[in-house]
Formats: C-alpha cells, structure tokens, sequence
C-alpha cells in the first residue's frame, strides 16, 4: 500500500488536488493545489461545454499532472461531478482531460458525491456520533446528507449551484431585491422536495463544507457579522449589505477573495434558502469536503473494505438473487478469466472484480420480469444509485451484463477490439455451464483466447453427460459466429496409459 495517496476533484467551479500521508489508518492531508475554473460557466443552455472553459480546465489538470509525477495508478483517485455529469460533450472533454492528468477520471453521480462528502466531514467532526446535517454548495449541484457514526442515512444532490445561479439570476454581478428574490425562491422550489424527509429524520448539528461555505463564514467572520460559524442573522445582515451596493464589486469586504467573487451571489442565495427552507439559526464549517471522503474511500479499497462489495451484496438482496447460483457462476467465471488473463489470478486485479460484480448482479433484472432481464438487468445497473460505484463503473458493469445471454450482434457499441470482450466470454460461459442450477461448482475445463476467438476444452465424455450444457455452449458457439469471433469447444485428448 503507497504511503501518499492523492485525490482529485473536478467540481464545477474549482478543479482541487489533495495530496495526504497515510499514517495508522489515518489521513494526514500535507499538500493541496487549487485552481478556479469555473467549468459550470462554460455551459451552454443545451448543455454543451464550451471551448474557454475546457481550456481552463485542462490547464489545471497540467499543474496538477506535474505534481503527480512519480504517483503509482493505484494512489491516485480522480473524480468529476454535475457539469460533466450533465455536459453532453463531456466524453470528448474526459479523453483530453485524462491525457493532460495523466490518471483516469470517474464522472461520479450526485448521490455516490453526497456519500463521499459525508466520509470527509465525519473524519474531521469532533463528534462524528451526533446526528448531522451536511450541506455543501458547489458550483453546479447542493449535496444534503444526515449522517451519523460514519454512516449516511439520507442522501441528496440537487441541480443548483453557486455558478449557474450567479449567472442566471445576478448577470454581470448585479443584484436587486427582486434579483435575490428569484433566485432565493427558485432555491426553496428545489429544496421542498427533500425538505419534509430531513426535518423528520432530523439533526444534531448543521455543517457547511466546501467552498460556499467557507466563503460565507469567512466574509461573516472578517467583517464582524458573525463569530465561528454561518448563521441566519448574518446572512440576513450581507444580503443588504450586497442590495445596497447593487453590484458585487461594488462591495468591499473583508473576507471576499477575487477568485469567489463572480459566484458569491449565487451561492449567498442558495445558502439563505437553506437557512429558511430547513429552520435553521447557525451552521458550523468543516474542512472536510469530496476530496478528503476521496482519499478515505481509496485507503478503504486498499485494506479490501471496497463499499461495491457490500452494494452488490445489497443488491442481491434487494432484487431478490439467487445467491448460490450468482457466487456459482461468478466462481467460475473468475477461474476461466485466470486462465486467459494471468493477472487476474490477482483477487484485486480490476478486471476480475468487475467480471466477479457483473456475475453477482447479472440477474437483478429477473425481479422485473424473466423474458429479456437481462435487458432490465442492465437499465438496473446503469441507472440505480449504486454505492461506491461510479458513473463509469456502473456503465462498464451494465454492458457486461447486458452482453451475458442473447444475441451478441446486437451489441453495437463493442468494437472488435473491445477490452471486454474477455470478460463477456467468461460470463456467457459461465452462465451456459450453470443454465441447470445443479451446484455442480466450478468445472475442470480450460479456456484459451485465441487469434480468432476462444477455444474450450472438457475432460472427455463430460459434454456427453451433460445434454443441457452441450446445448447451451453450441448456441453460444453460433452466436459468436455473428460477430466474426470463433469459439471452439472440444474435448481434451485422452491421456495414453
């Protein structure tokens, strides 16, 4: 395990880095690097991010690629989050982005960066057993977790952030009550959605994390409106001191730094109906915020305490699995993977574990209906908030699953050269293998990847004992003939003697 471990977070309105130690299963944050982009702002009303703003945002992925210099893969977690969970062009910005990084990049959903938030605020809380309210402004989405002992119990991420709200309701910084009043409205719109559930599970405490936050509480702090913390009477107190002035640069306060200037007004808005919508009087900041939950999430997977393991298992509950069977297919599956990929004889090899996830999950769809499920199995794992899982990850997963039976000429967006084709190959014969559900465990058959395809080999007779399976791997044998790929199935020749 890398004593330095790093986390980069693509937020909507700031690109971070955090550099930390590892030391007795703790995180000692030593180095962090911080560039305004204000990627949000560079989104168009359809969606499409423009040029400008890629720009700044590769920039900082260069500053940040230097200091990454010499980091193994493995101590390095990139995530990104609502513009380009949203941006419709953002594939095209992530190939470019990873390139000038230098690691891959994660586009995370709004509920998995909620629970990330959650794991940075808890480790830096005095008391992380109280019951939390956590609410974090970003630029383009507002998480809300309550939380307690390191444990999640609600999870929210809402479509409104301090950049678009600064651009759509305060163009050019300019502010009147009317302005403020849009804006703060179209904020507690938003908020009523969620409202009802957080004040019945209630809170101990309210924390801000992030940039918002922090901003807000140092401008309250330095100009003498508040002391410690965000409250309701202080924000009361700079929102007419901003509708006085009638623009932001207008305004000179202690606390208000250059680079937050332009988004202030939005995230001011958003905080002020929190305050309202949610009854709240104070707000304590933390320190802890994504990337910090980051850094704790990848020290988790290192000491093999990985969240999608207990997301799977959930799943398999939730949806009803046969769990015999799916640890069935999924063992042999894995066997056949370590014959064709050496590397995954490794248990925390990626490929295996993605192959090992897809088998346990593969029939989630059956408690949506049998006939395709694994069609419904796939739409399942694409779009169901899946802990620990990223955007990309839970993509990856469903077109593993969705390949897993049926036609494989329908599987248009798998080049030939298709890395998991591999990983396709073992799940379909896995699941052929194990179609009669007999427990029969794992198989003494071999499997070899070719030039052309695959090629099976079986003890001699065993196919002849077993009618079901020789049938179910001569369909799998045809539907490889689709899409230009071989697959062999023979017995082994018998040993003399």
């Amino acid at each position: 395990m890398p004593e330095v471990i790093a986390a980069v977070d693509l937020g909507s309105n700031s690109f971070r880095l955090q550099v930390g130690r590892i030391v007795n299963d703790q995180i000692y944050a030593f180095d962090g690097l911080k560039e305004s982009v204000r990627l949000a702002a560079g989104l168009s009303a359809d969606k499409w991010l423009d040029a400008d703003a890629q720009e700044r945002g590769l920039a900082a992925l260069r500053q940040f690629h230097e200091r990454l210099a010499g980091f193994p893969p493995e101590a390095v977690r990139a995530v990104a989050t609502n513009t380009l969970r949203v941006a419709k062009n953002a594939s095209s910005f992530l190939l470019k982005g990873e390139e000038a990084l230098g690691f891959p990049i994660e586009v995370i959903a709004g509920r998995e960066e909620a629970r990330l938030i959650y794991v940075g605020v808890a480790h830096t809380l005095p008391d992380p057993h109280r019951q939390q309210l956590i609410v974090d402004i970003g630029g383009g989405s507002t998480e809300f977790i309550i939380g307690k002992s390191f444990e999640p119990i609600l999870l929210d991420s809402l479509y409104m952030g301090c950049v678009g709200y600064s651009l759509r309701y305060f163009p050019d910084g300019k502010i009147d009550k009317r302005s403020f009043r849009d804006a703060e409205l179209a904020a507690r719109h938003e908020l009523q959605t969620i409202v009802h559930d957080y004040r019945k599970t209630g809170w101990e405490l309210a924390v801000g994390s992030s940039g918002t936050a922090k901003a807000l509480m140092e401008i309250l702090e330095e100009s003498g409106m508040a002391q410690g913390a965000v409250t309701r009477e202080g924000l009361e107190k700079l929102r007419t001191v901003f509708l006085r002035a009638g623009r932001v640069d207008a305004v000179d306060l202690p606390g208000l730094r250059d680079d937050r200037m332009p988004v202030i007004l939005g995230g001011l808005a958003i905080m002020y109906a929190v305050f309202e919508e949610f009854g709240l009087q104070r707000m304590e900041f933390s320190e802890g915020a994504l990337r910090l939950g980051v850094l704790y999430d990848l020290l988790g997977r290192y000491h093999h305490q990985d969240l999608r393991d207990a997301t799977a298992d959930a799943f398999m509950g939730r949806y009803r699995v046969n769990i015999r069977h799916a640890y069935q297919v999924s063992a042999t599956a894995c066997h056949l993977l370590e014959q064709i990929v050496p590397a995954a004889a490794e248990p925390q090899n990626l490929d295996r574990r993605f192959l090992h996830w897809a088998a346990l999950m593969h029939e989630v769809g059956i408690s949506v209906a049998h006939a395709g499920y694994h069609r419904h199995s796939a739409y399942i794992l694409a779009n169901a908030d899946m802990p620990g899982f990223s955007r990309m990850d839970q993509t990856r997963l469903a077109r593993i699953v969705l390949a897993h039976r049926g036609k494989l000429d329908r599987l248009e967006d798998f080049s030939p050269a298709d890395p998991d084709w591999p990983l396709v190959a073992c799940l379909r014969l896995a699941v052929a293998i194990h179609r009669a559900r007999d427990n029969r465990g794992v198989p003494d058959i071999t499997l070899t990847q070719t030039k052309r395809g695959f090629l099976v080999e079986t003890e001699p007779g065993w196919l002849h004992q077993l009618p079901l399976t020789a049938a179910a791997l001569e369909e799998e044998r045809q539907q490889w003939n689709t899409v230009g790929k071989v697959l062999t199935v023979r017995a082994r020749a018998a040993k003399a003697g």
